[in-house]
């Protein structure tokens, strides 16, 4: 293991157990609503609910880490996400569940915020996209292998609720043992929409897309599954393999778009998506929809990450941090929207026509990115940006990517590859 990961060990650790109880969690929720009879507009709102909360996380986390420190504020946010999920298992009222699912995302951001805030500060600025592209691996493998808990019960129980608090409980404990020394400037996330705009308003209208589409997903697709027939063991390995097909696909799409004009290597994703969108509508409760969604899975999840690339490609050096998160809140907008309005859209056309809301919405980013490249030809650009496969994650994550310069005077991070504990600081700086 390289020397600069492994004092790491205890961050990665805790990222991993939150990440297996965090995708469990949202997958359950929607299952267990389903069974309570919640309608599929209602199983939306609280899909949206969860992103709600993520976005009022984002302003809460930077002044909770200041009051009480980074391991203070994980634990805090840990048990606030175990008690939510134990919550779900008391009471099953929808009004209730709505306030847990944003309270939920409240602590989920502000856990992601803290693990990549603390990852951005310690990690020696030459090592940071390198830690980044491990993390995002963890991350994604994380939530892929969440999904297979689904097996161990029905979502009638209480079993996986439990699990899942527990897991998250799991995460917390190498957290607060870790040694590793807690950073101390945190700021604000910045960012001017009119600068993201003037820039790369494709690259806007790619993440809000993209939020519209993988909201719906990550909240209604297990309705859909359930909805075609699909056991528990199916639904598990449907949205495993949506999940798998995105970590796979990011590589080669990423990288044959640092290669071409990105607009055309969207658009050409977005025909397939279409495409495969309305194969999954005609041929739902089939073998074949596990390869189509593998393969929907690979066109949805590099959106973002491409969406950043492209509009590192516009933007001036300074303003690259402030678009990302710009980038980042147009995304959270669009994935508590695209929740409700798929959820309205199942009321009036069945469960089983999810794969038709997917396939409008893409249609419409596919028109959207045509128009573009009728009207503006690709630009020689002397610094392009590269890819980074990756969810979206929080402004603090974003300033580990490779094109994205770091908010903080980079002069005080540690220049060794070996970091620092308290240990080894002096008494005077601890």
């Amino acid at each position: 293991m390289p020397r600069y990961l492994a004092p790491l060990l205890a961050l990665f650790t805790g990222v991993a157990a939150l990440l297996l109880g965090n995708g469990l969690l949202n997958t359950l929720v929607t299952l267990a609503g389903e069974y309570r009879g919640f309608s599929t507009t209602l199983l939306g709102l609280l899909s949206s609910g969860y992103f709600i909360g993520f976005f009022i996380g984002i302003w809460l986390v930077v002044p909770l880490i200041r009051r009480v420190g980074h391991i203070r504020a994980f634990a805090f946010c840990a048990a606030m996400a175990a008690a939510a999920s134990l919550i779900h298992t008391l009471i099953a009222y929808p009004a209730v569940w709505f306030v847990l699912r944003v309270l939920y995302g409240i602590a989920l951001v502000s856990l992601y915020a803290i693990i990549e805030s603390w990852l951005n500060a310690v990690v020696p600025a030459e090592q940071r996209s390198k830690v980044f592209s491990v993390y995002m691996v963890i991350s994604l493998g994380a939530v892929a292998l969440a999904q297979q808990l689904l097996r161990i019960d029905s979502p009638a129980a209480y079993t996986l609720f439990v699990l899942a608090a527990v897991l998250i409980c799991l995460g917390m404990l190498p957290v607060t043992l870790t040694r590793l020394t807690q950073p101390n400037n945190l700021t604000l996330p910045t960012f001017d929409f009119r600068v993201l705009w003037r820039g790369s308003p494709v690259a806007a209208a790619t993440s809000g897309f993209s939020g519209l589409v993988l909201g719906a997903f990550w909240g209604l697709a297990p309705v859909f599954a359930a909805r075609t027939g699909m056991d528990a063991s199916g639904i598990a390995g449907m949205m495993s393999a949506a999940i798998i097909g995105g970590i796979v696909g990011q590589i080669p799409l990423g990288y044959f778009s640092d290669r071409h004009d990105r607009r055309a290597v969207l658009a050409g994703m977005m025909a397939a998506a279409v495409a495969l969108s309305v194969l999954m509508l005609v041929l739902p409760g089939t073998p074949w929809i596990f390869i189509f969604m593998a393969l929907w899975g690979a066109m949805n999840f590099a959106l973002y990450p491409i969406a950043i690339a492209l509009m590192v490609d516009h933007l001036k050096p300074e303003d690259i941090l402030s678009g990302s998160s710009g980038l980042l809140m147009i995304y959270g907008i669009g994935a508590a929207i695209g929740p409700i309005m798929a959820g309205v859209w199942m009321g009036w056309q069945g469960a089983a026509s999810l794969p038709a809301y997917f396939a409008v919405m893409l249609f419409v980013l596919l028109m959207v990115l045509l128009f573009s490249i009728r009207q503006t030809p690709d630009e020689d650009i002397d610094t392009p940006g590269h890819f980074s496969p990756m969810l979206r994650t929080t402004p603090q994550g974003l300033e580990m990517m490779e094109d994205v310069p770091n908010q903080e005077d980079l002069d005080d991070a540690p220049a060794d590859d070996v970091l620092p504990v308290e240990d080894d600081l002096p008494a005077e700086s601890r």
